[in-house]
């Protein structure tokens, strides 16, 4: 991977993390061979590598990403909740 388009995708996807997934899955793409989502979305790719390439599409804005919202998760209250057979009752 260029040092030089890493630096210029961690500029669109903050999270490195994030932006690790989105080149895996586009490289996985790229790779497979099936279908019009495999050509590339940029031009002049001709000495590049997949992952390259997916770091391109990246920092030209070609691929995107979005973050799900967070939701508050509760735990379930246990006045409801069914016990097995075998407990005894108190």
């Amino acid at each position: 991977m260029n040092a030089v388009l890493v630096k210029k995708a961690l500029e669109t996807v903050l999270d490195p993390h994030v932006l690790i997934n989105m080149i895996s899955q586009r490289v996985r793409q790229l790779n497979s061979g099936a279908g019009g989502r495999c050509n590339p979305l940029v031009a002049n790719t001709s000495e590049l590598g997949a992952a390259d390439i997916a770091l391109r599409e990246i920092s030209e804005d070609k691929m995107s990403f979005d973050l799900p919202a967070v939701v508050a998760l509760k735990r379930a209250s246990g006045k409801d909740r069914r016990r097995p057979q075998n407990w005894a009752r108190s």
